[in-house]
C-alpha cells in the first residue's frame, strides 16, 4: 500500500441514474493537494452459465456507449440495496438468460477502471442450470439475443477480436483455466 495519501472530501458534479460523478480532493505524501474525477458505481456481478457438456450461454446485448451489439456473459448493476452479490448473480442469470443454477462459485472480483472509477465486478461461475422464464428488464435486454456457444469457441472469438468486453474476457479465461 502506497503511504501518505489523505481523502479531503468530494462534492457530488453530477448523480445518474446508476452512477454519480465526484470531485474528490486529496493530499499526497508531499503534502500537495489534488483534485480527481471520480465515478461512483454501486459494482455489478458477472455469471458464466456453463453447462454440461462445456457450452456457455453468453447474449448478445446492444450497447448504446458504442452504438453497436456486445457478446458477453450475463452481468448486471447491483442496483438493489442490501442485496448479497450471490443473489444478484441469481437475479441476473434468470433476467437475461433464463437460466437458473444449482451452484454458483465466486470466481473473482475485478476492478474495471480504477483511474476512475469504484466499480467493481464479482464474477460467478454457474452450474447445474435449468431453463425457466426470463424476465427481462428494459428496452436493451428486451431486443437482447441469448446464444449458446462451446467454450473452446468462445475463447477463439476473444482471441481475433469478436468478443472484446472485458468482463466476458476476463470470465471465461478463468472457467477455461479452471475447465483445462
Amino acid at each position: 500500500m502506497v503511504a501518505g495519501f489523505t481523502r479531503l472530501g468530494e462534492e457530488e458534479l453530477v448523480r445518474g441514474h446508476v452512477f454519480s460523478v465526484v470531485k474528490v480532493r486529496f493530499r499526497g505524501p508531499g503534502g500537495e493537494e489534488f483534485e480527481r474525477h471520480v465515478i461512483r458505481h454501486p459494482g455489478a456481478v458477472a455469471v458464466v452459465p456453463l453447462h454440461d457438456d462445456g457450452t456457455v450461454t453468453l447474449v448478445r446485448q446492444y450497447r448504446a456507449a458504442l452504438d453497436h451489439d456486445l457478446l458477453e456473459v450475463p452481468a448486471g448493476t447491483r442496483d438493489l440495496a442490501d442485496e448479497v452479490e450471490q443473489r444478484t448473480a441469481e437475479r441476473e442469470l434468470v433476467e437475461e438468460a433464463g437460466l437458473a443454477a444449482s451452484s454458483l462459485e465466486h470466481l473473482v472480483t475485478f476492478h474495471n477502471a480504477p483511474g476512475l472509477s469504484d466499480e467493481a465486478v464479482v464474477v460467478f461461475l454457474a452450474r447445474g442450470l435449468t431453463e425457466v422464464a426470463d424476465d427481462r428488464q428494459g428496452v436493451e435486454e428486451e431486443a437482447m439475443v441469448v446464444e449458446r456457444i462451446a467454450l473452446s469457441d468462445a475463447l477463439v472469438m476473444i482471441d481475433d477480436g469478436r468478443i472484446t468486453d472485458a468482463k466476458t474476457i476476463i470470465a471465461l479465461t478463468l472457467v477455461a483455466r479452471r475447465a483445462g
